[in-house]
């Protein structure tokens, strides 16, 4: 099917489903690394804080504990960067928090320190790409230490604890580089073998556009993974193969369709990496040796000092005056402080729990925000409910409820890439067991508490979400038609260039189309917005895919191709349909 089937979306972001928000999908295939790492990392301070009797730190340590719930999809090497820069954030928003708590105990003051916070949390996590679970844990972690007692003189105690336990939370999450070094990549580029399998099974826009964007994560993921080893060798040449598999051929779709998948499940597997021909000859889709070495320039430009202070620039540029960036920002500090002051005003003595609630609402436009806002809601419902039936369970033995906590951490972690919802129900009663550590609290008392901040943090929410508007996502939308027609010049340009140079030119069109899609859905779901040019975005997706298919090496017929692990070569299965 040729990419001139895609038809204009008239999204309707005025229509809020109920039914289709709640819906389970299939889990992460990864979705036990964060559940396994965040008990891990939480095990050893806390078990040791038993030993010494001081279960009353737990909220401090669980502060770096939670650490390990980040970086999970990104190669080793990047993401020992961003773990210690998610534990300095995370310590330094619990320190700013820290310090307010024992200065002031004004509920007002407490309230407005909260949503400012978490309306900075979220715009560094929008900006930085983090990735999920965003802001929401740095807002949990912050907005609780507001309402702990706190004198100033035990803040630098506390947050070295915060530090420590973010230490071990960065050994867990990195230790793993020691058995298997390049997981990560091999992970990325399973998924775009496995995308470009399903482009081939059935083509059509959506699939094109998975194996467009799982084929621009791949390669985004070797480029950060630092210097090449043979096992990344072969990974980019397989993701060139995925690249080029998306393309129009004389190939039986369904057979090659079920070689990418062997090769995708090879490659998840723990045994050797199958790997095209060696170098100098013709690959099973046809693509030279030569032409992936590009990625090599792009690697090096990517240490380049200039390039690296050109990117701190841009990231403070995506946080300035027009960014579409700030408007979700304003409606994360206008939605917390209202949800704030709404259940303070009604009595609950720590509406902390409400600033979280309006915070973990915000997605990238009005639409999406309305689904989180079901999906927390009932959450958070039903896991007071849990909370109810393990409370009793949790008060026989400090050991009890340190296994509680870790339980549900795990539980979380395990369901919540099914459906937000469902791994609410986990969050909500070990959120409220952390409570537990420091003293016991009325059960009545914490379920009202909760139930009403849950209710009035939603509606206060979302009322921001819907009157602050963003019409800056147009303008985004805009800017990337024009990086999109700029990319796709350059392609066709470097159409006669030597392969790795046409190489860089179709990943760079690649990434441009990708965000063309982001920006263009993102937009499509805000409200109060002036018209979008559907048109226009629909013809600059096909012309790009145009150029891509006309750019891109034919693939050949398909060879058997040997495997290695670690640059040891061994006869490769036959794998699939030849």
């Amino acid at each position: 099917m040729s990419d001139a089937s895609i038809r204009p979306r008239h999204p309707r972001p005025h229509s809020l489903p109920l039914v289709a928000p709640l819906r389970l999908g299939r889990p992460s295939d990864t979705w036990f690394k964060p559940a396994l790492s965040v008990v891990a990392a939480s095990a050893v301070p806390q078990l040791t804080l038993l030993a010494l009797g001081r279960l009353d730190l737990v909220i401090y340590t669980m502060a770096g504990s939670l650490c390990a719930l980040y970086g999970h999809g990104l190669p080793y090497a990047r993401r020992a960067r961003t773990l210690a820069g998610v534990v300095l954030a995370m310590t330094a928003g619990l320190g700013a928090a820290l310090v307010t708590a024992s200065l002031t105990h004004s509920t007002a003051v407490l309230v407005a320190v909260g949503a400012l916070l978490a309306a900075v949390q979220k715009a560094g996590c929008d900006a930085t790409r983090i990735g999920p679970p965003g802001h929401v844990i740095l807002t949990f972690v912050s907005s609780a230490a507001l309402f702990a007692p706190q004198r100033l003189g035990q803040v630098p105690a506390h947050l070295t604890l915060t530090l420590a336990a973010g230490a071990v939370a960065w050994l867990v999450c990195v230790g793993p580089a020691l058995i298997r070094r390049e997981g990560p990549e091999r992970r990325a580029v399973a998924r775009a073998l496995a995308a470009a399998a399903d482009r081939m099974a059935d083509p059509g826009p959506r699939t094109h556009r998975a194996a467009a964007a799982a084929v621009h994560a791949a390669w985004q993921c070797l480029l950060a993974s630092g210097r090449p080893t043979p096992v990344r060798r072969s990974l980019e040449r397989l993701v060139a193969h995925a690249e080029a598999a998306v393309t129009p051929s004389d190939t039986a779709p369904e057979a090659e369709a079920d070689r990418l998948r062997g090769l995708a499940a090879l490659i998840r597997g723990r045994g050797p990496v199958p790997v095209p021909p060696p170098p100098g000859s013709q690959g099973a889709y046809g693509i030279e040796h030569a032409e992936l070495y590009g990625i090599d320039a792009e690697r090096a430009a990517l240490r380049d000092p200039g390039r690296r202070r050109a990117a701190r620039r841009a990231l403070l540029r995506s946080l300035g005056p027009g960014s579409p960036l700030l408007p979700v920002a304003v409606r994360t500090l206008i939605g917390c402080a209202l949800a704030g002051y709404l259940c303070a005003a009604l009595g609950v003595g720590r509406p902390y729990w409400a600033i979280v609630t309006a915070a973990s609402l915000y997605q990238a436009n009005v639409t999406l925000t309305w689904n989180r806002t079901l999906q927390r809601t009932l959450g958070n419902l039903l896991g007071v409910l849990v909370f109810a039936a393990v409370l009793p369970l949790s008060r026989t033995a400090p050991l009890a409820l340190v296994l509680c906590c870790l339980f549900f951490g795990f539980a979380a972690e395990a369901l919540i890439t099914r459906n937000y919802w469902l791994g609410s129900v986990a969050v909500t009663p070990m959120a409220l067991l952390v409570l537990e550590f420091g003293a016991p609290h009325p059960a009545g008392e914490l379920i009202g508490d909760r139930v009403l901040d849950t209710v009035l943090g939603a509606l206060a929410g979302f009322l921001a979400a819907a009157l602050v508007t963003n019409r800056r996502a147009a303008g985004r939308v805009e800017r990337a038609l024009e990086a999109t027609a700029k990319a796709r010049t350059e392609a066709e340009r470097a159409a006669g260039r030597p392969p790795a140079g046409r190489a860089r030119a179709r990943r760079a069109l690649t990434a441009s189309l990708v965000e063309l899609r982001e920006a263009a859905d993102t937009a499509a779901g805000e409200w109060w917005q002036r018209a979008l040019p559907e048109q226009e975005v629909l013809a600059a997706e096909q012309a790009g895919h145009r150029t891509l298919t006309a750019t891109a090496q034919r693939p050949g017929p398909a060879a058997r191709a040997p495997e290695t692990r670690r640059g040891t070569t061994v006869p490769a299965p036959s794998i699939g349909a030849e």
